[in-house]
């Protein structure tokens, strides 16, 4: 493997980028070239490469942590990249995508059926029911999560969205409502009716299925 200085100029990430285009870098390319440099002793394709095959393994499981584990990589490298995946990812989950169902809400969640811990989650709709934005609001303790209506709905005023989707994860892995689940929906339902932002659902997340309080009768 050669190093980014025994490459030809016109073959180094950021010239090839520049006269080609972003699309026409490999991988290990693009994350070279957010990195910039390397560090003593780890030449940035080397160190991309390492990146790149933690990508490839497990991309959304990816976490600053593992990424500092890779030799060389610290934690400003490795929270720029992090911070670009995130980007990228809130563009791509605006591009036209639209909630009709239960169903979308565990298909656009289902990575988070299975986490150790409760997440509550939102996603912001727009009047058509397209995707705006979707969020962890909290992240809770094994079987409990807090939600203040002034946390879900912060961000979804300044969405200017006309709906939300809630829903939250089972680390249990049973799939109906605790007491608690309902009384936390049914205040989330009156401030969502006195801010004119509406309630579409609740849904319960576990990794073999859902519940939709809207499709239960519950909302």
């Amino acid at each position: 493997m050669k190093r980014v200085d025994e490459l030809y100029e016109k073959d180094r990430p950021r010239e090839k980028l520049k006269a080609k285009g972003p699309a026409a870098l490999k991988n290990y390319e693009l994350i070279a070239v957010l990195l910039g440099s390397g560090t003593k002793g780890q030449d940035v394709i080397r160190l991309a490469r390492a990146v790149e095959k933690l990508l490839e393994a497990d991309f959304e499981g990816l976490t600053l942590d593992r990424l500092t584990s890779v030799h060389g990589l610290g934690p400003a490298k490795a929270m720029q990249i992090l911070a670009a995946i995130e980007l990228s990812r809130r563009h791509l989950v605006r591009q036209n995508v639209k909630i009709a169902c239960a169903e979308d809400v565990w298909q656009h969640l289902r990575d988070y059926a299975d986490k150790k811990q409760e997440y509550f989650l939102a996603i912001t709709l727009d009047g058509a029911g397209h995707i705006i934005e979707k969020r962890v609001v909290t992240v809770g303790t094994l079987n409990q999560s807090l939600v203040h209506p002034r946390e879900l709905f912060a961000d979804a005023i300044a969405d200017r969205a006309a709906g939300v989707v809630i829903a939250h994860n089972h680390p249990s892995g049973q799939c109906f409502p605790s007491a608690e689940d309902r009384r936390v929906t049914s205040r989330l339902r009156e401030a969502s009716r006195i801010l004119g932002i509406e309630l579409i659902d609740h849904v319960i997340l576990t990794k073999e299925g859902w519940f939709s309080f809207a499709e239960e009768g519950e909302l």
